[in-house]
């Protein structure tokens, strides 16, 4: 493999979409369990049979003190003998991250806040709140079908003072084919009592009514901060077909006017969709964080697809890394293969400039990102 070009190795990253890490040991089965978005290994199968095993076992093993490949078992074993604090320290350093922006909405263990995960990666951390999150705190208070649109844009203000961003799972709950125009506080208050009714009767406070994930998103754009909308490539909760970005077309071109940064994260298998996309609205913004890690090799072409779009002042680099420290360091380490494989194309081909080059890989892994959450101005 050539080595990465300079400009890409020496970048201190800006992961600008990621979550904590759990700091327990962790048995074969509940590792693997968190190598995919499935909820566990199919029987009779391993997940270090697949693109991430693969890349754990020849990437992550050598951070281990481990020769490249080693097997599973080895693996394994060597990981519970340093023991997890040592491990997350040894892999989040590895990233080469200056700064980490988490999603703190998801949790459905213990993981580490966001001061622990600066600490352990000597990076600077920034908060993401979810905006459904914040829906379910509301909906907890009992504030009532006529009171819930106030009582959200409060507890909205309170839980965004010092965050970076907001973030929708719409993809997840209803797709993203949500309506363009603003709901009234008329239309909210039908669309919560409906929601607030199946709670009292009984139902999880799942949400999932496109009227008032829309209006999440519109509560977001008066704030002015970036919204991220979780696309494509998700766990079995998802219905994939709903979640190609292009679904998004009404609500973009409603919320393009008012500047307000979108940030499509993921986008596999849509990220040509999403690099159109990014290309064609002046404030939409793209990732390949989460498949980055999970096609393993294949992250080259993920990313040199995504870029015959995408504005290279409009992609960014993201791990979405979650529960396992490996995580962090394959997205960043696969985004740097890849990008840097991108980058010497080019050369090659004399498409661009060493100056271009630098230049590109300065912005994809860093400058992007601190412009539009105005890191530099907190």
């Amino acid at each position: 493999m050539p080595s990465l070009l300079p400009c890409v190795e020496t970048l201190r990253l800006v992961d600008h979409h990621c979550h904590g890490v759990v700091d327990r040991e962790l048995d074969r089965t509940a590792f693997e369990s968190m190598l995919t978005e499935a909820d566990a290994p199919s029987p009779g199968t391993t997940l270090f049979d697949s693109q991430i095993g693969l890349a754990v076992r020849r990437w992550c093993a050598p951070v281990l003190d481990l020769p490249a490949h080693a097997p599973a078992e080895e693996y394994l074993a060597r990981r519970a003998d340093l023991g997890s604090g040592e491990v997350n320290r040894r892999f989040l350093q590895a990233s080469g991250a200056a700064a980490l922006c988490l999603d703190t909405g998801f949790a459905p263990g213990a993981i580490l806040a966001p001061p622990e995960m600066g600490a352990l990666a000597g990076a600077e951390t920034y908060e993401i709140v979810r905006l459904e999150q914040v829906a379910e705190e509301v909906a907890a208070k009992g504030p009532g079908a006529e009171g819930f649109a106030d009582a959200f844009r409060a507890r909205l203000d309170e839980r965004s003072i010092g965050a970076v961003a907001l973030k929708s799972i719409a993809a997840y709950r209803v797709g993203l084919a949500l309506p363009g125009e603003r709901p009234s506080d008329a239309e909210v208050a039908n669309a919560a009592g409906r929601w607030l009714t199946s709670i009292e009767a009984g139902a999880p406070p799942r949400l999932a009514d496109a009227t008032l994930h829309a209006f999440f998103v519109w509560c977001g754009v008066e704030r002015g901060l970036p919204i991220q909308f979780h696309v494509g490539y998700g766990d079995a909760d998802v219905d994939l077909y709903r979640c190609d970005p292009l679904l998004l077309t009404d609500l973009l071109r409603a919320v393009a006017p008012t500047g307000t940064p979108i940030m499509l994260l993921h986008n596999y298998p849509y990220h040509r969709q999403a690099g159109y996309l990014a290309q064609v609205f002046p404030n939409v913004f793209v990732d390949v964080g989460l498949a980055t890690h999970n096609v393993g090799q294949r992250a080259r072409a993920l990313i040199a697809e995504t870029l015959e779009l995408a504005p290279f002042g409009k992609f960014l680099f993201s791990s979405d890394a979650f529960g396992l420290a490996e995580l962090y360091h394959l997205g960043s380490l696969l985004f740097r293969q890849g990008l840097s494989d991108f980058l010497r194309s080019g050369l090659d081909e004399g498409a661009w400039t060493r100056d271009d080059a630098d230049h590109i890989a300065r912005m994809v892994g860093v400058e992007n990102a601190r412009r539009v959450y105005r890191l530099d101005e907190r």
